[in-house]
């Protein structure tokens, strides 16, 4: 990338109000030193305790699924890669992106996860929060709980806005924005 190519992204970053960016592969302790620059902006910019620890919360229970899934599925580091941006809108509130790489057949049934919180109000979030904690745990189960999703949808302003775009090869990019 040359300098006036850094100088367009730069303004694109500024007019679309955009925080925090990062693309690349992630791990552990990435994730981590992200988080604190982000509770350090948030801090910085004097963000309503409730807002900024939800902004937080949202950003580390999506980069921590992207790199669980990305582990678990045995990507190599290219395809291991996420791409999250915090930015805010035109009407002040965050809003917080992740994506990455995923099997077409995941991303769908991520889709359709995200389609079917989306309709819900916060009372029914909550009590499928409720019912999903009572549950037990599957033991074999490859991810978690599935409370995460629920989470994040629960701390959102806006139903969640999801995206699946096939590229090139066998994968798709799955997209998550949370309003916050």
């Amino acid at each position: 990338m040359n300098a006036p190519e850094l100088y367009a992204l730069r303004e694109r970053f500024n007019s679309d109000r955009t925080l925090l960016c990062f693309n690349g592969p992630i791990s552990r302790s990435l994730i981590e030193e992200i988080g604190k620059a982000l509770k350090n902006y948030l801090e910085q910019e004097q963000a309503q305790p409730r807002a900024a620890t939800d902004v937080f919360a949202v950003y580390i229970e999506m980069t921590q699924n992207i790199r669980h899934y990305a582990v678990t599925r045995g990507f190599s580091e290219l395809d291991s890669a996420a791409t999250v941006v915090i930015a805010r809108d035109d009407l002040g509130r965050y809003v917080v992106s992740a994506g990455n790489s995923v099997e077409p057949e995941d991303g769908q049934a991520l889709l359709k996860a995200v389609e079917s919180l989306s309709g819900l109000d916060k009372n029914a979030l909550k009590a499928l929060y409720k019912e999903q904690l009572r549950k037990p745990r599957d033991q074999e189960a490859a991810t978690g709980a599935g409370l995460g999703l629920i989470d994040i949808a629960r701390k959102s302003s806006a139903p969640l806005s999801a995206t699946l775009s096939h590229t090139i090869g066998q994968r798709a990019f799955f997209s998550l924005s949370v309003v916050i």
